[in-house]
């Protein structure tokens, strides 16, 4: 097979789950078709414009011409600066201002609608040749296929020659970084990179080195390699980049970092399905009559949990059907609560909401009783201690909207069995946690996310969360490379 046959072989496979497939040179500047003023013009501006003020409808048109203004001018030097401001455009809206009434006012336009996929435009081009701006002898490069979303190159693909030994998937990754240092406006709006060689694939993010570029192995999140070991680019676009998928996971499963060093992280399989799993079963069990199990997500040490943890939370945050919750994420540690709290904190452009910790048992009284809705409170279960003078925690809020999600649950001191204890003469019953969260939240629902096996003896953890929504092993995340499986 060659890079031709194997590039023609992946448009059929997107076409197949969506895509409107061109090819590059027919809509260039000189082409047949053409939709580009010249080759530094990395968007194509008309169904950029059309599919704005589609989406936009009741939005003036000066409006919308002033977003896609901005889309097209970010104003920002440096690349992943840039490509940072784009994505917070592409998931949230483009601010815009207007005149009402006297007054300055504030929108927001539209680029994608997440609501339904057919309101968008899915392109995918080939061959599509770009020149660098900025001066003279620029370079001109043509990667090899460019998935646009409403005129928007969103995910770029590099194929490399599978009959070729010297030209394999790592050859496509090094190709990437001098497009990179040649012709960066098209990077600015990519979201994914993919590499492949023919028999390997692989993806990551802009800020991404060549180990943090990874596999997707599955379409449903349940069969590993179901079109066999040396079809990876397959069932990677079958996987994730058909758009129904490629949709929920640009918008909740994409995050910049920046504690000092700004990076992009992305989600692999494991992380994309265990979140979507546990959304599913959060979503019922929160229901009227609902378990309030949330599930047992149970990924191996080293494999990305804590980011997980953080998009899950801004998946359900947005979830209409939990209606605005509050979410309260529960540690045992409170070194562990300050590095959890840290990777929250970081991911604010995900969460779209600032998290909070609960200092003291009375903070975390303050923080959660009678809060409306809404809200990330971060609290070690050491806080669900009644006081002294109590005998039970007080109730905090009887709302059904409530998730608590807690890291590590079976190594915390669960149960719901009273003991006797405390001194000779002064003795008194204690309950375990899990009855202080129950008495404090007792229509919430509870998810637990794992780095080590839940014991099979191990009653109470399944008593509050029950049993296993997702399973990511030693085995599995070995076979993956995956010591740290979020691509940066």
């Amino acid at each position: 097979m060659t890079e031709d046959q194997l590039e023609q072989e992946a448009l059929g496979w997107l076409a197949d789950v969506g895509y409107v497939t061109l090819y590059g040179p027919d809509i260039a500047p000189d082409g047949c078709s053409p939709e580009r003023a010249d080759h530094r013009q990395v968007v194509l501006v008309e169904r950029l414009q059309e599919s704005v003020f589609r989406l936009n409808r009741k939005s003036p048109p000066p409006r919308c011409g002033d977003a896609i203004k901005q889309v097209l001018d970010l104003g920002i030097p440096a690349l992943l600066s840039a490509n940072r401001h784009f994505h917070q455009l592409l998931v949230s809206g483009v601010p815009v201002q207007y005149q009402k009434d006297g007054e300055t006012r504030g929108d927001f336009v539209r680029l994608i609608d997440w609501a339904d996929l057919k309101q968008n435009e899915w392109l995918a081009i080939n061959q599509f040749t770009i020149k660098g701006s900025g001066h003279k002898n620029a370079h001109t490069r043509r990667p090899d296929v460019i998935l646009f979303v409403n005129g928007l190159p969103l995910v770029l693909l590099e194929l490399k020659n599978p009959a070729d030994e010297n030209a394999d998937i790592w050859k496509a990754y090094d190709q990437i970084q001098t497009y990179k240092e040649q012709i960066p406006d098209v990077f600015q709006y990519n979201e994914v990179l993919v590499i492949s060689d023919g028999s390997e694939a692989r993806l990551g993010s802009l800020s991404g080195d060549a180990e943090r570029f990874m596999q997707w192995r599955t379409i449903d999140g349940v069969t590993l390699d179901p079109l066999g070991q040396f079809n990876e680019l397959e069932t990677l676009i079958r996987g994730v980049l058909a758009p129904a998928r490629l949709i929920d996971y640009l918008r909740f499963f994409v995050l910049f970092e920046d504690d000092g060093t700004l990076v992009k992280k992305i989600a692999g399989y494991h992380q994309y399905h265990a979140v979507r799993a546990a959304i599913d079963q959060v979503v019922n069990a929160s229901r009227p009559g609902g378990t309030h199990k949330g599930g047992v997500v149970w990924h191996t040490q080293g494999s990305g949990k804590s980011i997980t943890m953080t998009c899950f939370a801004a998946r359900v945050m947005q979830d209409a059907a939990m209606e605005n919750p509050t979410i309260v994420v529960i540690t045992d540690r409170n070194d562990l609560d300050g590095q959890l709290f840290g990777v929250f904190s970081l991911a604010q452009g995900l969460l779209r909401e600032q998290p909070v910790q609960a200092e003291t048992r009375q903070d975390l009284r303050a923080k959660l009783g009678n809060r409306p809705s809404g809200g990330i409170v971060f609290a070690t279960i050491q806080k669900f201690m009644p006081g002294e003078d109590e005998d039970t925690f007080p109730l905090l809020s009887d709302r059904s909207n409530i998730v608590v999600i807690a890291d590590e649950a079976h190594r915390t001191q669960y149960g719901f069995e009273a003991k006797l204890k405390g001194k000779p003469g002064q003795e008194k019953y204690q309950v375990g946690y899990a009855q202080h969260l129950r008495d404090a939240l007792p229509n919430a629902t509870f998810v637990a996310f794992t780095g080590t096996p839940v014991s099979s003896e191990d009653r109470d953890t399944r008593a509050v969360f029950g049993d296993y929504i997702h399973v990511y092993d030693m085995q599995q995340s070995k076979e993956d490379g995956a010591t740290v499986a979020i691509y940066f």
